[in-house]
């Protein structure tokens, strides 16, 4: 169910047959939470981290980054997510502006090192 253009919907990804999708927009990123199905019927989770850019051309272009998560390890991604939540939150307060503060800048991972 991931739109490769969210604003536009233009057109599917095909990966397993899809069951649900859940796109949540957070500042210049949006996620895509997608459940999908095999041909066995059961469910797993895609999760997609799109990121918009113009190319050099003027063009915009869409960064993805996915993560496949089978339901076996459910509980302990969602037990490792809340550990390091907690730990942001507790180390990070908030700023007035309702985000989290950080001694850190915009921290950009150089995405060409692969």
């Amino acid at each position: 169910m991931y739109f490769e253009n969210y604003d536009q919907a233009g057109g599917f990804e095909r990966s397993g047959e899809d069951v649900f999708s859940k796109p949540v927009r957070a500042g210049k990123r949006t996620y895509f939470f997608d459940v999908k199905a095999t041909k066995g019927n059961d469910y797993y989770l895609t999760i997609t981290e799109s990121k918009r850019r113009v190319d050099r051309d003027g063009r915009f272009a869409y960064d993805k980054h996915k993560i496949f998560l089978y339901k076996e390890d459910f509980e302990k991604f969602t037990q490792g997510l809340e550990e390091v939540i907690q730990f942001i939150k507790e180390r990070c307060p908030v700023s007035e502006s309702g985000g989290y503060k950080s001694e850190l800048s915009d921290v950009d991972f150089d995405e060409n090192l692969y």
